[in-house]
Protein backbone atom coordinates (compact mmCIF):
# COMPACT_ATOMS: atom_id res chain seq x y z
CA UNK A 1 0.00 0.00 0.00
CA UNK A 2 2.65 2.36 0.75
CA UNK A 3 4.17 1.40 -2.66
CA UNK A 4 1.04 2.44 -4.25
CA UNK A 5 1.00 6.22 -2.74
CA UNK A 6 4.45 6.52 -2.93
CA UNK A 7 4.53 5.89 -7.26
CA UNK A 8 1.51 8.06 -7.18
CA UNK A 9 3.14 10.91 -5.25
CA UNK A 10 5.48 10.83 -7.27
CA UNK A 11 3.74 11.23 -10.64
CA UNK A 12 1.60 14.27 -8.71
CA UNK A 13 4.28 15.87 -8.37
CA UNK A 14 5.71 15.10 -11.86
CA UNK A 15 2.42 17.00 -13.21
CA UNK A 16 1.68 19.57 -10.88
CA UNK A 17 3.62 21.92 -13.17
CA UNK A 18 2.05 21.10 -15.93
CA UNK A 19 -1.53 21.48 -15.29
CA UNK A 20 -3.35 24.73 -15.29
CA UNK A 21 -6.74 26.10 -13.46
CA UNK A 22 -8.64 28.73 -14.29
CA UNK A 23 -6.30 29.65 -16.97
CA UNK A 24 -3.33 30.03 -14.36
CA UNK A 25 -1.03 27.10 -13.26
CA UNK A 26 -2.11 25.00 -10.48
CA UNK A 27 0.76 25.62 -8.26
CA UNK A 28 3.12 28.43 -9.18
CA UNK A 29 5.33 30.04 -6.57
CA UNK A 30 6.67 33.13 -8.15
CA UNK A 31 8.80 34.82 -5.45
CA UNK A 32 10.61 37.74 -8.04
CA UNK A 33 6.99 38.94 -8.12
CA UNK A 34 6.05 37.75 -4.91
CA UNK A 35 2.75 36.53 -6.61
CA UNK A 36 1.71 32.56 -5.40
CA UNK A 37 -1.06 30.53 -7.25
CA UNK A 38 -2.32 27.41 -5.43
CA UNK A 39 -4.91 25.37 -7.17
CA UNK A 40 -5.67 28.35 -9.55
CA UNK A 41 -5.63 31.07 -7.12
CA UNK A 42 -3.04 33.54 -6.78
CA UNK A 43 -2.24 35.00 -3.70
CA UNK A 44 -0.68 38.06 -3.15
CA UNK A 45 1.19 39.99 -0.89
CA UNK A 46 -1.68 42.53 0.21
CA UNK A 47 -3.83 38.68 1.11
CA UNK A 48 -2.39 38.45 4.46
CA UNK A 49 -5.65 37.05 6.04
CA UNK A 50 -5.89 34.80 3.44
CA UNK A 51 -1.99 33.64 4.17
CA UNK A 52 -3.07 33.60 7.60
CA UNK A 53 -5.95 31.23 7.55
CA UNK A 54 -4.17 29.39 4.88
CA UNK A 55 -1.09 28.56 6.89
CA UNK A 56 -3.35 27.48 9.80
CA UNK A 57 -5.53 25.46 8.24
CA UNK A 58 -2.18 23.13 7.03
CA UNK A 59 -1.03 23.83 10.37
CA UNK A 60 -4.23 22.57 12.50
CA UNK A 61 -4.41 19.58 10.00
CA UNK A 62 -0.47 18.24 10.71
CA UNK A 63 -1.72 18.33 13.89
CA UNK A 64 -5.23 16.52 13.88
CA UNK A 65 -3.49 13.50 11.72
CA UNK A 66 -0.74 13.28 14.05
CA UNK A 67 -3.23 12.80 16.81
CA UNK A 68 -5.04 10.22 15.14
CA UNK A 69 -2.41 8.41 13.10
CA UNK A 70 0.78 9.38 14.44
CA UNK A 71 3.30 9.95 11.86
CA UNK A 72 1.66 9.19 8.70
CA UNK A 73 3.64 11.87 7.34
CA UNK A 74 7.10 10.70 7.51
CA UNK A 75 6.29 7.24 6.46
CA UNK A 76 3.63 7.32 3.78
CA UNK A 77 4.09 10.82 1.99
CA UNK A 78 7.78 13.01 3.18
CA UNK A 79 9.39 13.42 0.00
CA UNK A 80 12.55 12.23 1.93
CA UNK A 81 10.66 8.90 2.68
CA UNK A 82 9.02 8.70 -0.77
CA UNK A 83 11.84 9.04 -2.83
CA UNK A 84 14.54 7.21 -0.33
CA UNK A 85 12.38 3.98 -0.45
CA UNK A 86 10.91 3.57 -3.51
CA UNK A 87 13.35 5.13 -5.63
CA UNK A 88 17.20 5.24 -4.72
CA UNK A 89 16.99 2.46 -2.45
CA UNK A 90 15.44 0.27 -5.25
CA UNK A 91 18.24 1.26 -7.58
CA UNK A 92 20.84 0.90 -4.90
CA UNK A 93 19.98 -3.15 -4.49
CA UNK A 94 19.78 -3.15 -8.67
CA UNK A 95 23.40 -2.35 -8.95
CA UNK A 96 24.48 -3.53 -5.66
CA UNK A 97 22.67 -6.38 -4.41
CA UNK A 98 20.70 -5.08 -1.74
CA UNK A 99 22.64 -4.99 2.30
CA UNK A 100 24.66 -7.81 1.73
CA UNK A 101 26.12 -6.90 -1.57
CA UNK A 102 26.74 -3.28 -0.69
CA UNK A 103 28.60 -4.41 2.79
CA UNK A 104 30.31 -6.74 0.58
CA UNK A 105 31.53 -4.09 -2.05
CA UNK A 106 32.42 -1.81 1.51
CA UNK A 107 34.46 -4.69 2.87
CA UNK A 108 36.52 -5.33 -1.04
CA UNK A 109 37.41 -1.50 -0.92
CA UNK A 110 38.15 0.29 -4.25
CA UNK A 111 36.25 2.09 -7.18
CA UNK A 112 33.43 -0.09 -8.33
CA UNK A 113 31.67 -0.02 -11.86
CA UNK A 114 28.70 -1.22 -10.32
CA UNK A 115 28.65 1.52 -7.81
CA UNK A 116 29.71 4.24 -10.35
CA UNK A 117 26.87 3.56 -12.63
CA UNK A 118 24.68 3.93 -9.13
CA UNK A 119 26.02 7.07 -8.75
CA UNK A 120 25.34 8.04 -12.19
CA UNK A 121 22.17 7.44 -12.39
CA UNK A 122 21.45 8.95 -9.08
CA UNK A 123 22.71 12.00 -10.65
CA UNK A 124 20.42 11.97 -13.49
CA UNK A 125 17.66 11.22 -11.25
CA UNK A 126 19.03 14.18 -9.29
CA UNK A 127 18.91 16.59 -12.31
CA UNK A 128 15.45 15.34 -12.93
CA UNK A 129 14.01 16.42 -9.59
CA UNK A 130 16.05 19.61 -9.62
CA UNK A 131 14.11 21.05 -13.10
CA UNK A 132 10.91 19.74 -11.58
CA UNK A 133 11.37 21.38 -8.69
CA UNK A 134 12.54 24.47 -10.40
CA UNK A 135 9.66 24.68 -12.45
CA UNK A 136 7.26 25.12 -9.15
CA UNK A 137 8.62 28.75 -8.71
CA UNK A 138 9.48 29.68 -12.67
CA UNK A 139 6.48 27.72 -14.89
CA UNK A 140 7.14 25.16 -17.13
CA UNK A 141 7.19 27.43 -20.12
CA UNK A 142 9.93 29.19 -18.56
CA UNK A 143 12.08 26.69 -17.92
CA UNK A 144 11.66 24.85 -21.20
CA UNK A 145 12.64 28.16 -22.47
CA UNK A 146 15.80 27.90 -20.44
CA UNK A 147 16.72 24.76 -21.36
CA UNK A 148 17.15 25.11 -24.95
CA UNK A 149 19.40 28.23 -23.97
CA UNK A 150 22.90 28.82 -22.87
CA UNK A 151 23.19 28.83 -18.86
CA UNK A 152 25.03 32.33 -18.99
CA UNK A 153 21.57 33.96 -20.20
CA UNK A 154 20.46 32.82 -16.95
CA UNK A 155 23.14 32.67 -14.88
CA UNK A 156 21.00 32.83 -11.37
CA UNK A 157 18.60 30.22 -12.23
CA UNK A 158 21.27 27.28 -13.90
CA UNK A 159 23.16 28.01 -10.63
CA UNK A 160 19.81 27.57 -8.16
CA UNK A 161 19.03 24.41 -10.47
CA UNK A 162 22.89 23.29 -9.96
CA UNK A 163 22.72 23.67 -6.00
CA UNK A 164 19.15 21.39 -5.91
CA UNK A 165 20.98 18.50 -7.88
CA UNK A 166 24.20 18.51 -5.53
CA UNK A 167 22.08 18.65 -2.47
CA UNK A 168 19.19 16.10 -3.42
CA UNK A 169 22.40 13.80 -4.91
CA UNK A 170 23.84 14.27 -1.67
CA UNK A 171 20.71 13.85 0.46
CA UNK A 172 19.77 10.53 -0.88
CA UNK A 173 23.53 8.92 -1.73
CA UNK A 174 25.02 9.99 1.36
CA UNK A 175 23.20 11.84 4.10
CA UNK A 176 20.17 9.64 3.63
CA UNK A 177 18.11 8.99 6.86
CA UNK A 178 20.38 11.85 8.86
CA UNK A 179 17.73 14.30 7.22
CA UNK A 180 15.04 12.88 9.23
CA UNK A 181 17.28 12.10 12.44
CA UNK A 182 19.06 16.07 12.12
CA UNK A 183 17.43 18.29 10.15
CA UNK A 184 14.00 17.59 10.59
CA UNK A 185 12.15 19.10 13.47
CA UNK A 186 8.83 16.95 13.31
CA UNK A 187 10.05 14.23 15.07
CA UNK A 188 11.15 16.26 17.88
CA UNK A 189 7.33 17.54 18.06
CA UNK A 190 6.01 14.01 19.16
CA UNK A 191 5.78 14.63 23.09
CA UNK A 192 3.51 17.31 22.32
CA UNK A 193 1.29 16.02 18.97
CA UNK A 194 1.07 12.30 20.55
CA UNK A 195 -1.25 11.33 23.17
CA UNK A 196 -1.47 7.79 24.46
CA UNK A 197 -4.44 7.11 22.07
CA UNK A 198 -2.49 7.82 18.97
CA UNK A 199 -1.95 5.61 16.33
CA UNK A 200 1.52 4.38 16.20
CA UNK A 201 4.19 1.64 14.82
CA UNK A 202 4.89 -0.87 18.31
CA UNK A 203 5.56 -3.70 19.14
CA UNK A 204 3.95 -6.07 21.77
CA UNK A 205 5.91 -6.65 24.72
CA UNK A 206 2.95 -8.87 26.75
CA UNK A 207 2.73 -10.82 23.52
CA UNK A 208 6.79 -10.81 22.67
CA UNK A 209 8.44 -11.01 26.02
CA UNK A 210 10.33 -13.03 27.30
CA UNK A 211 11.93 -13.47 24.18
CA UNK A 212 13.40 -16.67 23.16
CA UNK A 213 15.86 -17.71 20.19
CA UNK A 214 14.27 -21.55 19.93
CA UNK A 215 12.13 -21.99 17.05
CA UNK A 216 11.58 -25.50 18.54
CA UNK A 217 11.07 -26.62 21.96
CA UNK A 218 10.83 -23.16 23.42
CA UNK A 219 10.97 -22.76 26.82
CA UNK A 220 7.47 -22.74 29.16
CA UNK A 221 6.48 -19.12 29.23
CA UNK A 222 8.48 -17.81 26.12
CA UNK A 223 6.74 -14.57 24.01
CA UNK A 224 6.65 -15.32 20.17
CA UNK A 225 9.65 -12.79 19.70
CA UNK A 226 12.49 -14.99 18.73
CA UNK A 227 14.95 -12.04 18.87
CA UNK A 228 16.37 -12.61 15.52
CA UNK A 229 16.61 -8.75 14.76
CA UNK A 230 14.94 -8.58 11.67
CA UNK A 231 13.21 -5.67 13.06
CA UNK A 232 16.27 -3.76 13.88
CA UNK A 233 18.07 -4.83 9.94
CA UNK A 234 15.44 -3.29 8.24
CA UNK A 235 14.83 -0.20 10.12
CA UNK A 236 16.21 3.02 8.00
CA UNK A 237 16.75 4.93 10.83
CA UNK A 238 18.48 1.94 12.99
CA UNK A 239 16.16 1.78 16.16
CA UNK A 240 15.18 -1.14 17.62
CA UNK A 241 11.14 -1.15 17.62
CA UNK A 242 10.59 -3.29 20.50
CA UNK A 243 12.32 -0.73 23.04
CA UNK A 244 8.75 2.19 22.70
CA UNK A 245 8.51 4.74 20.73
CA UNK A 246 11.50 6.95 19.58
CA UNK A 247 11.94 10.11 18.27
CA UNK A 248 13.82 8.37 15.43
CA UNK A 249 11.02 6.10 14.51
CA UNK A 250 9.45 7.27 11.19
CA UNK A 251 6.68 4.91 10.82
CA UNK A 252 7.45 3.47 7.74
CA UNK A 253 5.82 -0.39 8.88
CA UNK A 254 9.64 -2.01 7.36
CA UNK A 255 9.89 -3.62 11.09
CA UNK A 256 6.61 -4.89 11.14
CA UNK A 257 6.83 -6.21 7.47
CA UNK A 258 10.17 -7.95 8.45
CA UNK A 259 8.53 -9.55 11.88
CA UNK A 260 5.36 -10.85 10.14
CA UNK A 261 7.43 -12.56 7.67
CA UNK A 262 9.30 -14.06 10.23
CA UNK A 263 5.94 -14.83 12.56
CA UNK A 264 5.13 -16.74 8.77
CA UNK A 265 7.92 -18.75 9.16
CA UNK A 266 7.74 -20.05 12.61
CA UNK A 267 3.85 -20.53 12.37
CA UNK A 268 3.01 -17.97 14.95
CA UNK A 269 0.13 -14.95 14.27
CA UNK A 270 1.33 -11.67 12.73
CA UNK A 271 1.06 -8.53 14.29
CA UNK A 272 3.64 -8.98 16.83
CA UNK A 273 4.81 -5.27 15.41
CA UNK A 274 1.92 -3.33 14.26
CA UNK A 275 0.05 -0.27 13.95
CA UNK A 276 -1.27 0.09 17.54
CA UNK A 277 -1.39 2.78 20.75
CA UNK A 278 0.78 3.06 23.50
CA UNK A 279 -2.42 2.37 25.81
CA UNK A 280 -3.39 -0.86 23.76
CA UNK A 281 0.43 -2.70 23.88
CA UNK A 282 0.08 -1.92 27.74
CA UNK A 283 -3.14 -3.91 27.99
CA UNK A 284 -4.94 -0.59 28.66
CA UNK A 285 -8.85 0.71 27.17
CA UNK A 286 -8.82 2.70 24.44
CA UNK A 287 -11.27 5.45 23.12
CA UNK A 288 -11.69 7.16 19.87
CA UNK A 289 -13.01 10.63 21.51
CA UNK A 290 -10.34 12.84 23.12
CA UNK A 291 -10.05 16.19 23.81
CA UNK A 292 -7.93 17.10 21.12
CA UNK A 293 -9.92 14.82 18.53
CA UNK A 294 -12.90 17.27 19.07
CA UNK A 295 -10.98 20.56 18.81
CA UNK A 296 -8.68 20.13 16.15
CA UNK A 297 -11.95 19.56 13.99
CA UNK A 298 -13.87 22.20 15.29
CA UNK A 299 -10.60 24.54 14.69
CA UNK A 300 -10.02 23.38 11.31
CA UNK A 301 -13.73 24.07 10.35
CA UNK A 302 -13.48 27.53 11.48
CA UNK A 303 -10.53 27.65 9.62
CA UNK A 304 -11.05 26.17 6.35
CA UNK A 305 -14.70 27.84 6.57
CA UNK A 306 -13.30 31.29 7.27
CA UNK A 307 -10.51 30.89 4.57
CA UNK A 308 -13.19 29.28 1.84
CA UNK A 309 -15.45 32.56 2.82
CA UNK A 310 -12.93 35.18 1.82
CA UNK A 311 -11.86 33.72 -1.30
CA UNK A 312 -15.59 33.36 -2.26
CA UNK A 313 -16.23 36.60 -1.94
CA UNK A 314 -12.85 38.73 -2.69
CA UNK A 315 -13.01 40.24 -6.10
CA UNK A 316 -10.71 39.36 -8.79
CA UNK A 317 -9.94 42.89 -9.32
CA UNK A 318 -7.98 45.01 -5.91
CA UNK A 319 -8.33 48.84 -6.11
CA UNK A 320 -6.43 51.35 -3.83
CA UNK A 321 -6.66 55.34 -4.04
CA UNK A 322 -3.94 57.33 -2.53
CA UNK A 323 -3.01 61.00 -2.65
CA UNK A 324 -0.73 62.66 -4.87
CA UNK A 325 2.91 63.02 -3.10
CA UNK A 326 3.61 67.31 -2.81
CA UNK A 327 0.40 69.50 -2.19
CA UNK A 328 -2.72 68.35 -1.14
CA UNK A 329 -3.90 70.37 -4.08
CA UNK A 330 -3.48 72.89 -6.54
CA UNK A 331 -4.86 75.98 -8.07
CA UNK A 332 -6.04 76.27 -11.53
CA UNK A 333 -5.76 80.06 -13.25
CA UNK A 334 -9.15 79.37 -13.58
CA UNK A 335 -9.72 79.38 -9.51
CA UNK A 336 -10.38 75.56 -10.31
CA UNK A 337 -8.93 72.72 -8.02
CA UNK A 338 -6.90 69.94 -8.97
CA UNK A 339 -6.27 66.80 -6.73
CA UNK A 340 -3.95 64.33 -7.77
CA UNK A 341 -5.03 60.71 -6.84
CA UNK A 342 -2.66 57.57 -7.35
CA UNK A 343 -4.63 54.60 -8.19
CA UNK A 344 -3.17 51.04 -8.11
CA UNK A 345 -5.10 48.50 -9.73
CA UNK A 346 -4.47 44.46 -8.96
CA UNK A 347 -5.66 42.06 -12.13
CA UNK A 348 -6.24 38.95 -10.34
CA UNK A 349 -7.64 37.56 -13.56
CA UNK A 350 -5.39 35.31 -16.07
CA UNK A 351 -6.37 37.19 -18.97
CA UNK A 352 -5.36 41.11 -19.34
CA UNK A 353 -8.16 43.91 -18.44
CA UNK A 354 -8.85 47.32 -19.48
CA UNK A 355 -10.51 49.61 -16.60
CA UNK A 356 -11.77 52.85 -17.07
CA UNK A 357 -11.95 55.52 -14.17
CA UNK A 358 -14.45 58.10 -13.48
CA UNK A 359 -15.33 60.45 -11.02
CA UNK A 360 -19.45 61.16 -9.98
CA UNK A 361 -20.84 62.71 -6.99
CA UNK A 362 -19.36 66.23 -7.35
CA UNK A 363 -21.65 68.44 -9.57
CA UNK A 364 -19.33 69.87 -12.20
CA UNK A 365 -16.04 67.55 -11.58
CA UNK A 366 -14.33 66.07 -14.45
CA UNK A 367 -11.51 63.60 -14.52
CA UNK A 368 -7.88 63.60 -16.24
CA UNK A 369 -6.03 60.60 -16.65
CA UNK A 370 -2.90 60.24 -18.57
CA UNK A 371 -4.08 56.91 -20.12
CA UNK A 372 -8.21 56.12 -19.19
CA UNK A 373 -8.73 53.11 -19.13
CA UNK A 374 -5.58 51.43 -18.00
CA UNK A 375 -4.71 48.25 -19.42
CA UNK A 376 -3.68 45.75 -16.27
CA UNK A 377 -1.96 42.25 -17.53
CA UNK A 378 -2.83 39.17 -16.14
CA UNK A 379 -2.13 38.65 -12.67
CA UNK A 380 -0.39 41.73 -12.55
CA UNK A 381 -0.33 45.16 -10.64
CA UNK A 382 -0.45 48.78 -12.77
CA UNK A 383 -0.11 51.95 -11.12
CA UNK A 384 -1.21 55.54 -13.02
CA UNK A 385 -2.42 58.84 -11.43
CA UNK A 386 -5.72 60.73 -12.41
CA UNK A 387 -6.23 64.31 -11.76
CA UNK A 388 -10.00 65.25 -10.46
CA UNK A 389 -10.90 69.08 -11.60
CA UNK A 390 -13.38 70.53 -9.05
CA UNK A 391 -14.64 74.34 -9.62
CA UNK A 392 -13.70 76.32 -6.48
CA UNK A 393 -17.15 77.24 -5.55
CA UNK A 394 -17.98 73.90 -5.24
CA UNK A 395 -16.19 73.95 -1.25
CA UNK A 396 -17.89 74.74 1.61
CA UNK A 397 -15.01 73.86 3.38
CA UNK A 398 -11.86 72.09 2.77
CA UNK A 399 -13.16 68.42 2.20
CA UNK A 400 -15.72 67.45 -0.12
CA UNK A 401 -17.01 63.81 -0.93
CA UNK A 402 -16.77 62.10 -3.83
CA UNK A 403 -16.33 58.80 -5.46
CA UNK A 404 -13.99 57.36 -8.02
CA UNK A 405 -15.79 54.87 -10.03
CA UNK A 406 -13.54 51.95 -11.71
CA UNK A 407 -14.90 49.56 -14.23
CA UNK A 408 -13.39 46.72 -16.63
CA UNK A 409 -16.58 46.57 -19.14
CA UNK A 410 -16.76 42.98 -18.29
CA UNK A 411 -19.40 43.14 -15.04
CA UNK A 412 -16.52 44.33 -12.38
CA UNK A 413 -18.01 47.55 -10.86
CA UNK A 414 -16.37 49.38 -7.95
CA UNK A 415 -17.37 52.82 -6.38
CA UNK A 416 -14.63 53.82 -3.81
CA UNK A 417 -15.49 56.86 -2.01
CA UNK A 418 -12.89 59.94 -1.75
CA UNK A 419 -12.33 62.80 -0.17
CA UNK A 420 -11.26 65.83 -2.19
CA UNK A 421 -9.46 68.89 -0.76
CA UNK A 422 -9.28 72.44 -1.13
CA UNK A 423 -9.64 75.43 -0.03
CA UNK A 424 -12.29 76.80 2.72
CA UNK A 425 -14.90 79.42 1.37
CA UNK A 426 -14.94 81.91 3.95
CA UNK A 427 -18.71 83.21 4.99
CA UNK A 428 -20.18 86.35 5.71
CA UNK A 429 -21.63 86.29 8.62
CA UNK A 430 -21.89 90.71 8.78
CA UNK A 431 -25.93 90.21 8.96
CA UNK A 432 -26.33 87.82 11.74
CA UNK A 433 -26.48 90.50 14.53
CA UNK A 434 -29.68 91.97 12.50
Amino acid sequence: MRRVVAYALMVIFFLIPYLRLNGKPLVLLDVPHRQFTLIGYTFLPTDTLLFMLLLMSIAISIFLLTALFGRVWCGWACPQTVYMEFLFRPIERFFEGGRSGSLAMDKAGGVKARRLAKNGVYLLLALFLAHTFLAYFVGIEQLVQWVQRSPLEHPTSFLIMAGTTALIFFDFAYFREQTCLVACPYGRLQSVLLDRQSVIVGYDPIRGEPRAHQVKDRPSGAGDCIDCGACVLTCPTGIDIRDGLQMECIHCTQCADACDAIMDKVGKPRGLIRYTSRDEVEGKPTRLLRPRVILYPAALVVAVGLLAFNLGTKADTDVTLLRGAGAPFTRQPDGSVVNQVRVKITNRDAAERSYRLEVSGVEGASLIAPQNPVAVPGSRTAETSIFVVVPDDRFEDDRLPSVIRVTDGAGFTLDIPFELVGPAREHDDAGDGE
